[in-house]
């Protein structure tokens, strides 16, 4: 087993990893920028060291810092959290050079999930279903039309690299096509530093449903059911919650299997994430894999019972699964709502100084955060202030303790997306189970009785 774990993150999700090396028994080291300097993840990792500048460029994804970093407190691996460095498989590579276990897959692993059109082709060798498609990026207008007329629209164009949303484009006619691939090629570029994109046929209203998976060195991968993630606004996820109230036990079983199928065709190792669009019928189709912790990986841990995290160290250290596929089970409902320093009314940023943060606790509640009154919110980064997750006997009670919590929260100084998600948390639909990923389109253009009272 490790000694000492450096994080190469920050907030909430670098407390998690403390939290897990805490009780494994291993020392942490902090990485910080000077905007962070008296973070929570800090004050209370064994030892830290400062980066750079706060500009993320300068400091969390700053590899050489990084590295650096973890040879002079004499680190011998690094978790990357979510975010930053966690997808790169040069960051993977460097640590591997330099004698630092990555806990994370193999870079190669890594750079084939990344590239989303290669991905496409070898879950499809694999036997997972996809959405009709390019076989892989477009290089010209002609043959983009060609391929565009044989899926049908509408379809959207996709970066081959990186996501949320980014690269993205939705084209429901052949005029629209030339101008979407240039702009999400630029986007692309900028964002990500590569400019292919591919096609893929456009499903109206589908769910967004992921899998989590657990891969050891020894040959054994075990699934740990799904999560339900329609719930977003620009691709950016806002709910989440496991079981999800479309699936049943035979389509579970089904998804499971495909989903450790492919993890297998690949040689998938340590933690990761299946993603799948499932249509109005059922049908599911391959998405994209997440080749790390995922945000919203405390839902599965609720109703699982397993720590994914301590799991991630310990297949990095070589150790086998502390479990099998039959020995997992899932246990009531959790659900997820991510609270961001934003208004919720305009999604517009608010970074400032929290003057106070309270969140309740109680029964069935977790709070994943890094914040506390008198911490400030950052504009360097994403503007997520906490996780607030709650876990009941069934989706009812995991409800009602979700809504009472949200309700009881109390966050002065910046405006959060509190609100926002206590209206959508007593939606009807939201109530119902009956989710997708346009759902927040219409949530959101719906008439509200406060707003018609005060036009009255």
């Amino acid at each position: 087993m490790f000694k000492k774990i450096l994080i190469a993150n920050r907030g909430e999700i670098a407390l998690r990893v403390i939290y897990a090396c805490r009780e494994l028994g291993i020392k942490t080291v902090a990485v910080y920028s000077a905007a962070d300097e008296n973070s929570l993840h800090v004050r209370f990792a064994d030892e830290d060291v400062c980066i750079g500048p706060a500009r993320a460029s300068e400091s969390y994804l700053n590899v050489p810092s990084v590295i650096s970093a973890a040879e002079i407190t004499g680190a011998d691996a690094i978790h990357p959290g979510y975010g930053f460095l966690s997808e790169s498989a040069y960051f993977a590579e460097v640590c591997e050079a330099c004698h630092l276990k990555f806990i994370g897959p193999d870079p190669n692993v890594i750079r084939l999930m990344g590239d989303k059109a290669r991905a496409r082709r070898v879950m499809k060798k694999a036997g997972v279903p996809i959405l009709p498609g390019s076989d892989g990026p477009v290089e010209d207008d002609d043959r983009a039309a060609k391929t565009a007329k044989d899926i049908g629209y509408p379809l959207l164009v996709k970066a081959t690299g990186g996501g949320g949303g980014r690269g993205m484009r939705l084209v429901t006619g052949p005029s629209e096509l030339g101008p979407a691939i240039r702009a999400a090629q630029r986007e692309a570029e900028a964002a990500f530093g590569m400019r292919d994109v591919y096609l893929e046929k456009y499903l109206e209203s589908p769910r967004h449903i992921e899998f989590q998976v657990l891969a050891d060195h020894h040959g054994a991968i075990v699934h740990l059911g799904e999560r339900e993630c329609s719930i977003q606004r620009r691709h950016q996820k806002l709910v989440e919650e496991s079981p999800s109230p479309a699936l049943h036990d035979k389509q579970r079983r089904k998804m499971g299997s495909v989903v450790v199928d492919a993890a297998r065709a690949v040689q998938y190792t340590n933690a990761g994430t299946f993603e799948f669009l499932v249509d109005q019928e059922g049908r599911f189709y391959f998405m994209e894999a997440n080749t790390r912790l995922q945000v919203e990986h405390g839902v599965t841990e609720l109703v699982t019972g397993v720590d994914i995290v301590k799991e991630q160290i310990r297949i990095a250290a070589g150790e086998r699964l502390s479990f099998r596929q039959s020995e997992v089970s899932f246990t009531g409902h959790a659900i997820e709502c991510r609270i961001n320093a934003e208004d919720p009314e305009t999604f517009a940023p608010s970074p400032g100084l929290i003057h106070v943060f309270s969140v309740p606790g109680g029964p069935g509640v977790r709070v994943d955060s890094a914040a506390h009154s008198e911490c400030t919110v950052s504009p360097y980064y994403d503007s997520l202030i906490a996780k607030i997750l709650t876990h009941g006997r069934d989706r009812q009670e995991a409800l009602a303790r979700m809504t009472r919590t949200l309700e009881m929260t109390v966050i002065e100084g910046v405006c959060t997306s509190v609100p926002l998600h206590v209206r959508i948390l007593a939606d009807p639909d939201f109530v119902a189970g009956r989710l997708s990923t346009s759902f927040m389109d219409r949530f959101m253009t719906k008439p509200r009785p406060g707003r018609l009272a005060e036009a009255v």
